[in-house]
């Protein structure tokens, strides 16, 4: 089946990111900020360089703040025009380029990742689509999902990330099966199931927070009914999927940081700080000083 070109991407943001209170308790997880930028402008310029212009964000209370950064201040852009500060105003002006629109749809209750996606459905309609979770942070040469789009381009079926995780850690995630390999880094799924004890998991190959899906999924996402945790979840979803047609695991080239942890946070913010083009060697012989008196 012909799909239709890849341009819509839905951020999935309503959650309360309880593991980061009390600082998420009036702000977002997901304006956390890695250096410089918040966690959803790195996802959001993934999603661009993959070829996006739609950007889909699934909210919930307390999240007006990613509104507000992706929207106009023309007060403040005053100000730093009158102060002579065109970088500034150049870098504010930069956080969206005109091309793209951005969509805000209030999730009405925690129901899960799977209804999350499916309030998207009157935007996205019958294209295909990417789920970008703004917590895991990937960095790679090629952005994840523009690889996703690649893999998307050559098999014609929906694609999710997913990488080796720790035995004991399957209970975090969506785990696949594979039935076989079709390429190197991309292998049709068998099997998919959320959150499986360890001792229960079939494989370590875990969804990472990135997919590339048909738009049949939301014909499954509205019969499915809670799974995991009385919540509706993708991952039934996406099995229910499997029956009518393929989906493929991409092992990804890149390196993820698990933001929605605190150590997750903290190791993206010291290798990313390390890489800045202005602070990374200061950073850097700021931390060999002090590693020396610890």
């Amino acid at each position: 089946m012909a799909y239709k070109p890849v341009k819509t991407v839905v951020f999935p943001v309503a959650g309360r990111g309880t593991r980061f209170l009390p600082v998420t308790k009036a702000s977002p997880k997901e304006m956390l900020p890695i250096v410089d930028k918040p966690l959803i402008q790195y996802a959001v310029d993934e999603a661009l360089s993959a070829g996006a212009d739609t950007l889909v964000f699934i909210t919930g209370s307390s999240k007006r703040a990613i509104e507000d950064h992706f929207d106009s201040n023309p007060e403040l852009e005053a100000v730093l025009q009158s102060q002579g500060k065109q970088e500034l105003l150049d870098l504010l002006r930069g956080i969206l380029p005109s091309y793209a629109s951005c969509v805000y749809i209030r999730q009405p209750a925690p129901l899960g990742l799977g209804h999350a996606v499916l309030c998207a459905r009157p935007v996205v309609g019958d294209s295909p689509f990417m789920v970008h979770l703004a917590d895991d942070l990937i960095d790679a040469p090629v952005s994840c999902l523009k690889q996703m789009v690649e893999v998307f381009r050559e098999y014609g079926g929906s694609v999710l990330g997913v990488q080796e995780v720790p035995k004991q850690d399957t209970d975090k995630y969506g785990i696949v099966t594979l039935e076989r390999m079709v390429a190197p880094r991309v292998g049709k799924i068998s099997h998919i199931v959320e959150k499986p004890k360890p001792d229960k998991a079939a494989s370590t190959l875990a969804v990472v927070g990135r997919y590339l899906l048909t738009p049949g999924v939301f014909d499954d996402l509205a019969k499915i009914g809670k799974g995991a945790g009385g919540e509706i979840q993708l991952t039934d979803g996406i099995a229910q999927l499997m029956r009518r047609e393929p989906v493929y695991a991409f092992q990804f080239e890149g390196k993820r940081y698990d933001c929605g942890s605190k150590l997750g946070y903290l190791q993206a913010t010291v290798e990313y700080g390390l890489r800045h083009s202005s602070l990374g060697k200061d950073f850097a012989d700021y931390l060999k000083n002090l590693a020396a008196t610890l």
